[in-house]
C-alpha cells in the first residue's frame, strides 16, 4: 500500500512536471510568434491572443495607455463582431482598468465584482467573474495593461497563470519596442525618400496641384492614416484641394469651432485620440464620416499659414504620435513652400506680361500714333490745295477716319497698360462683357469708344455705379427705343467720369418710359455729378451721366 502511494505521488509529480513542460513550451513559442512581426497593430493583437490562449481565458484585451493616463487604444479578443456591436461603448480607464493605470502591478481577483474599485459593465457587455491584469513596459514607460478575464471551467487563475502572463508581458514589451522601432525607420526612410521627390518636383517648376498631391500621399504613407487631405482656405471655410483616401469632394470645416480652423487660425498642430467622443470637434465632418483619430498640421507658420493637413484613422486604430506630428510639421512646410513657390511664379509670369504689354503700348504711342498724327496733319494741309468739293470731302472724311483711329488705339494703350488678373477682371473688361451681352437683345452690335485710363483713374465703387448705369441704359434701348443703331462712350479725364448711350429711336417722348431715369439721376447725385437725357438734332435719345472718377 505504501508502494502505491508512491507510485501515485510520483506519477501526480510527472504530470505536473509534464504540464510545467508543455507550458514553458508554450510560453517559449508564444514569445517567438509575438516577436516574430513588426507590424505593431499586428504584435498588439497577437500578444493579447497569445495570453488568452495560455492561461485558457474566455476573455482578453489590451489597453494602450495615453496622455491623461487614458486608454486611447482597447484590442478585445474573444468577442464576437454581434457582442461587439451591443457593446455601448469601450472601456475609457476607469474603475478596475484605471487602478492598473495608476498602480502598474500585477492584480488578481476571484471576481471582478467584489473589488472596490470596481465600475460593473457598460450596457450589452457579457458578465464576467475572475479577473489578471498585468502591466506591458516598455523600457520604465507603462505601454498598456494585459486584461484577462473568466477563466474557462469556473475556475480561478492562479500564481502559475500571473507567473506566465508576467513572462509574456516581459517578452511583449520588448516586441512593443521593436515594431515602435521598425516603424520609426521605416517613416523616416519613407519621410527622407518623399522629401527628396517633393524637393525634386518643386526645383523643376511642378505644378503646385501636383506637388499638393505627392505630399498627401507620402503623409498618409508616412503615419498609416486611413485618410489624407490638404485643406484650403475658400469661401470662408476650409476646403478639400487634394485628398488621397475615401474623402467627398465638397467637404468643407469651418474657420470658427472646428479642430481644422484652429490649427489654421493658431498655427499649431492638433491631435485627437478619437474624434467619435471628443468634446472639441461635435461637429467635425471626419467624425461624421466615422473617423476615430485626427490629426490637423497647419501649413505654415502663423500668421501666414496658407492651409492645413488633416489626416484621420479609423476608430479602435493606434492615434497619431508625438514623433508623428513632429514629422509631419517639418513635411507641412514643404506644402507650404510649395504654395508659396506657385505665387510667386504666377506673379513673375504675370509681371512679364505686364512688361510686354507695357511695351507694345510704348511701341504703339511712339510710333504708330505719331505716324497716324503726321499723315492726318499732311492731309489738313492738302485739304486747302484741292479745288473739287467732292475731294475735298472725301480728304476732311479720312481725316477724320485717322482721328477715330488714333482716338482706338489711346483706348487700347490704356487696355493694355491697365493691370489684368483672372479673378479681378479690369472696368473696361467688365464694360465691354455689358455691351457685347446687348447684342443678342437689339440685333446689332452696340458702337463703343473707350477714353482715357479708365482702369487706373475711377475707384471700384465709382466703377459698380457706373456699370449699373450702362446696364440701366441699354436696357432702356432694348426696351423702348426701337432702335437700329447704338453707341457707348466712356471717358475719363481731368478727375471727371463721363458715360454716354446714344441710340437712334423713337426718343424720350415717343417712349414715354421714365421710369429707371430717377434711379440714375440719385446715382449721379450720391457721386456729387449730374444726368442729363436729350434728344439730339437727328432724332433718339442721347444719356449722358457724368460723376467725379
Amino acid at each position: 500500500m505504501r508502494l502505491d502511494e508512491l507510485l501515485s505521488e510520483l506519477q501526480v509529480r510527472l504530470n505536473a512536471v509534464l504540464a510545467t513542460r508543455d507550458r514553458v513550451h508554450a510560453l517559449l513559442d508564444a514569445v517567438v510568434s509575438v516577436g516574430s512581426d513588426l507590424d505593431l497593430e499586428t504584435v498588439l493583437r497577437r500578444i493579447v491572443e497569445t495570453a488568452t490562449n495560455l492561461v485558457d481565458a474566455s476573455y482578453g484585451a489590451l489597453g494602450v495607455v495615453g496622455e491623461g493616463s487614458t486608454l486611447i487604444q482597447f484590442i478585445p479578443v474573444g468577442l464576437s463582431e454581434e457582442e461587439i456591436a451591443r457593446i455601448e461603448h469601450w472601456p475609457h480607464g476607469l474603475g478596475l482598468l484605471g487602478l492598473l493605470i495608476k498602480d502598474a502591478r500585477p492584480l488578481r481577483l476571484a471576481r471582478i465584482a467584489d473589488h472596490p474599485e470596481s465600475y460593473g459593465f457598460p450596457p450589452g457587455h457579457p458578465p464576467m467573474g475572475s479577473f489578471l491584469g498585468v502591466p506591458i513596459r516598455v523600457r520604465d514607460e507603462v505601454f498598456g495593461n494585459l486584461y484577462l478575464t473568466e477563466k474557462r471551467g469556473g475556475a480561478e487563475f492562479d500564481e502559475e497563470d500571473e507567473a506566465i502572463v508576467i513572462a509574456l508581458a516581459t517578452a511583449a514589451g520588448v516586441a512593443v519596442e521593436n515594431a515602435r522601432l521598425y516603424e520609426e525607420t521605416r517613416r523616416r526612410e519613407t519621410w527622407l525618400q518623399a522629401s527628396s521627390e517633393i524637393t525634386t518636383s518643386l526645383l523643376s517648376g511642378a505644378e503646385p496641384q501636383e506637388v499638393l498631391r505627392m505630399l498627401a500621399r507620402s503623409a498618409r504613407q508616412m503615419t498609416g492614416a486611413d485618410l489624407t487631405a490638404v485643406l484650403l482656405p475658400r469661401d470662408e471655410a476650409l476646403r478639400v484641394e487634394i485628398a488621397d483616401g475615401e474623402c467627398p469632394a465638397d467637404l468643407g470645416f469651418a474657420l470658427e469651432g472646428s479642430m481644422a480652423g484652429a490649427a489654421f487660425t493658431r498655427g499649431e498642430a492638433l491631435t485627437e485620440s478619437n474624434l467619435q467622443t471628443a468634446a472639441a470637434a461635435p461637429d467635425s465632418p471626419l467624425r461624421r464620416l466615422g473617423f476615430g483619430p485626427g490629426l490637423m498640421v497647419p501649413l505654415g507658420a502663423a500668421p501666414a499659414v496658407r492651409g492645413v493637413l488633416a489626416l484621420a484613422k479609423a476608430p479602435g486604430r493606434m492615434p497619431f504620435s508625438t514623433g508623428d506630428v513632429k514629422m509631419l510639421e517639418a513635411f507641412a512646410g514643404q506644402a507650404a513652400l510649395a504654395l508659396e513657390l506657385a505665387e510667386a511664379r504666377e506673379d513673375a509670369e504675370r509681371l512679364g506680361l505686364l512688361e510686354d504689354r507695357d511695351r507694345i503700348a510704348k511701341d504703339l504711342h511712339d510710333v504708330v500714333i505719331q505716324r497716324l498724327f503726321a499723315v492726318a496733319m499732311t492731309l489738313m494741309g492738302a485739304v486747302r490745295l484741292v479745288e473739287r468739293p467732292e475731294a475735298a470731302g472725301r480728304l476732311q472724311h479720312a481725316i477724320d477716319e485717322l482721328d477715330e483711329t488714333i482716338r482706338q488705339i489711346r483706348s487700347t494703350i490704356f487696355a493694355l497698360q491697365a493691370p489684368s488678373r483672372p479673378d479681378t477682371p479690369s472696368l473696361r473688361a467688365r464694360i465691354v462683357d455689358l455691351v457685347e451681352s446687348a447684342r443678342g437683345h437689339l440685333g446689332f452690335m452696340p458702337g463703343l469708344r473707350m477714353e482715357g485710363q479708365l482702369d487706373h483713374q475711377v475707384s471700384e465703387p465709382v466703377a459698380a455705379h457706373l456699370l449699373a448705369v450702362l446696364r440701366e441704359g441699354l436696357s432702356n434701348v432694348v426696351r423702348h427705343a426701337k432702335a437700329t443703331r447704338a453707341a457707348v462712350a466712356a471717358e475719363v479725364g481731368d478727375g471727371w467720369l463721363t458715360l454716354v448711350v446714344e441710340d437712334d429711336g423713337i426718343g424720350l417722348e415717343g417712349s414715354g418710359q421714365r421710369s429707371g431715369l430717377r434711379n440714375l439721376e440719385q446715382r449721379a447725385a450720391q457721386l456729387g455729378g449730374a444726368l442729363a437725357v436729350e434728344t439730339p438734332a437727328g432724332g433718339g435719345t442721347r444719356l449722358r451721366w457724368r460723376v467725379p472718377a
